[in-house]
């Protein structure tokens, strides 16, 4: 009995630490973001178009607004990380705008003031590494925080 309790002990002490460590991601994240690179399919965004693009986190709530002729395009959801995977993993749900309704299962590394995420915008896996490649709907953006 008694080793019974000190593993359910552990194991709910881990599930803290786990959830702790994504809240400080969270955390960290918070901001506004610009794409200082990008490719989808293994083809480079061009600059105009990266130009257009800003990510703005607030915990665990982006919005994503794209500058068009037509005036912004924004797009909001949430997000769900697990820092503990390897690579470090996040789910992404579209709330409101052209991605209402919509997962994206998405891999991310957070280094200082950039944001690297690779997300499968087909929504079927998650992607394994920080690369695209001809013929996948895989989309690895470098975000810079802006200051």
């Amino acid at each position: 009995m008694k080793s019974s309790f000190r593993i359910l002990t552990v194991s709910l002490l881990a599930a803290c630490a786990l959830a702790a460590r994504a809240a400080d991601d969270l955390k960290a994240m918070s901001g506004t973001w610009k794409p200082a690179k990008a490719e989808l399919a293994g083809q480079p965004l061009p600059p105009p178009v990266l130009k257009s693009i800003t990510l703005k986190m607030n915990g665990a709530n982006y919005e994503v607004i794209v500058e068009t002729e037509k005036g912004p395009s924004p797009d909001k959801g949430t997000v769900v990380v697990d820092s503990a995977a390897q690579p470090k993993a996040m789910t992404i749900t579209g709330v409101a705008g052209p991605n209402a309704g919509k997962t994206y299962p998405a891999i991310y590394e957070l280094t200082g003031d950039t944001l690297r995420i690779c997300y499968d915008l087909s929504g079927a896996n998650r992607p394994s590494e920080f690369k695209t490649a001809p013929g996948t709907k895989l989309y690895l953006v470098a975000y810079e925080r802006v200051k």
